[in-house]
């Protein structure tokens, strides 16, 4: 009976441990930390950018737009800032720069901070910036990663995005 105590116990120890890894807790601007993936019954959108790409600023645009066509609905959009936090890295980014971009573009969804893209694009497989991933309401990425975002309006990223979310609602 001992054995047995102890084996569930090391199992009950592993599965808490695997969910503690799994889990990509993220800063928000305002200092708060977001479980993106804890959001569960929710489809949460992550638009992955940096504030000194140029094609980010047509990202906030389509988060903008997402934002406003799923408002009030069971979808959450976050912007992923992946940002250095580093003075001596040449992609950095103080808060207030982001806050700025934030501003510059009329970001209307929170903003969170993955220095380098360390989670986030691992985590995701994403290889290109900027990208979103849509997760389904379990936390689980729902697609492969949406990049090549282009000026072409015969090409908007946005309706497949939205397909995709539709999909899953």
């Amino acid at each position: 009976m001992k054995n047995i105590k102890s084996v569930l116990t090391i199992l009950s120890f592993g599965f808490l441990f695997s969910l503690v890894v799994s889990a990509q807790t993220l800063t928000a601007l305002d200092g708060g930390k977001v479980d993106v993936q804890s959001q569960k019954g929710k489809i949460v959108v992550l638009a992955i950018g940096a504030s000194w790409l140029p094609l980010s600023n047509q990202q906030a645009l389509i988060t903008n737009k997402l934002a406003k066509k799923y408002a009030g609905r069971e979808v959450v959009i976050y912007f992923v800032a992946t940002d250095s936090t580093s003075a001596k890295s040449k992609n950095y980014a103080s808060d207030d720069e982001l806050s700025d971009f934030v501003t510059r573009n009329k970001l209307t969804v929170a903003v969170l901070r993955d220095s380098e893209g360390g989670q986030t694009l691992k985590k995701y497989g994403v290889d290109q910036l900027p990208s979103f991933v849509i997760l389904d309401k379990d936390g689980k990425p729902a697609t492969e990663a949406f990049g090549g975002i282009g000026t072409d309006p015969k090409n908007d990223v946005t309706i497949h995005i939205a397909q995709a979310i539709d999909k899953i609602l």
